[in-house]
């Protein structure tokens, strides 16, 4: 995949362009597995691909709530003729891709939760269509944040019976602490806890962008760093995902204060090929990822977007600083 000039990152640079790769991938399953690519900012099927297996080991019903929902949003866009390049690159795919993934990580299987799956999905592609059509900023996953708290307060006021634990099909061997939250920062992106789904997330990524894969990685590593300062065994914190309160070297070894982290320089790096602002973002993150959980709402990857933003804003407050100083004396 080549580097989008998208400020989003959703790389619609391609506008559906078929790599090698992908040759062998039929449409619309091109489509809507890049709609599962985009989520780390790959419009690449086979990067998809790889996010999907890596899902399926951790769970395979949520990979199908992946898949599931990015073919949603793709049929949703098709139907309400959205631009035709951005629903083959996958843009209208990745919020229904992690719509569905995360109702069955709130949700067990059944009716109720199929409905809200359903429901969720297409109202994420219109909230998409909208957020990105009216608003003069990069959106990222905000239309699965709003969409995903309304679905996880429908669904507890209804009673949907919750998720039950999910141990993986294949376990995680024992890992010291340093790399099993490094990998679970990874994995955690699309809600996994997995050693191998993280390894298959970089492979997908690397496969779209090798340089993508090493700010993904490089963004756990310090968001697990950053969470880690002044911890003792006796400090405790809320689960940003689950909301209760556990000891926080759990959290942290989860991959729960990783996750964000790895968002935030992809997104900054496409806006701006710079060093500094995709640090910074990263760094902001952390302690945003404190803060949300206590509003009572899931942190899903809402300290992604927020510190991504604050970056943004502050790189046009800069632009505009320069051009004033810069401006000739009339």
């Amino acid at each position: 995949m080549s580097i989008s000039t998208d400020v989003e990152g959703e790389s619609a640079g391609l506008l559906g362009r078929i790599t090698t790769a992908e040759a062998s991938v039929p449409e619309p399953l091109r489509s809507i597995l890049r709609g599962i690519g985009q989520v780390f900012f790959q419009e690449n099927a086979v990067s998809g691909g790889l996010f999907v297996l890596g899902i399926f080991l951790g769970s395979p019903l949520m990979a199908l709530g992946a898949v599931v929902g990015s073919a949603l949003g793709y049929a949703t866009g098709r139907v309400a003729r959205f631009n035709r390049g951005d629903l083959a690159a996958g843009i209208h795919g990745f919020n229904p891709a992690l719509v569905g993934i995360a109702t069955f990580f709130f949700f067990g299987f059944g009716l109720q939760s199929l409905v809200l799956l359903a429901v969720g999905c297409v109202a994420s592609t219109f909230v998409t269509f909208a957020m990105r059509r009216f608003l003069p900023f990069p959106t990222y996953t905000t239309p699965f944040i709003v969409v995903t708290w309304v679905l996880h307060a429908v669904g507890n006021g209804l009673g949907v019976a919750a998720a039950g634990g999910n141990l993986g099909l294949v376990p995680d061997p024992p890992l010291p602490f340093v790399v099993a939250a490094s990998a679970h920062g990874v994995s955690q992106v699309m809600f996994q806890g997995s050693l191998w789904t993280a390894l298959l997330f970089l492979a997908g990524i690397a496969a779209g962008n090798r340089g993508h894969a090493a700010w993904v990685l490089l963004g756990s590593i310090m968001g697990m760093l950053l969470a880690s300062h002044n911890m003792t065994e006796a400090t405790r914190s809320i689960d940003p995902e689950a909301l209760v309160d556990r000891p926080l070297h759990e959290n942290i070894a989860l991959g729960l204060y990783g996750y964000n982290a790895t968002l935030v320089p992809v997104a900054l790096f496409l806006w701006r090929r710079a060093i500094v602002a995709p640090l910074l973002g990263i760094v902001l993150t952390v302690p945003i990822a404190e803060l949300v959980p206590r509003l009572g709402v899931p942190a899903l990857t809402a300290p992604f977007v927020i510190a991504t933003w604050v970056v943004l804003a502050l790189g046009k407050i800069e632009s505009k600083f320069l051009s004033e100083i810069r401006r000739p004396a009339s």
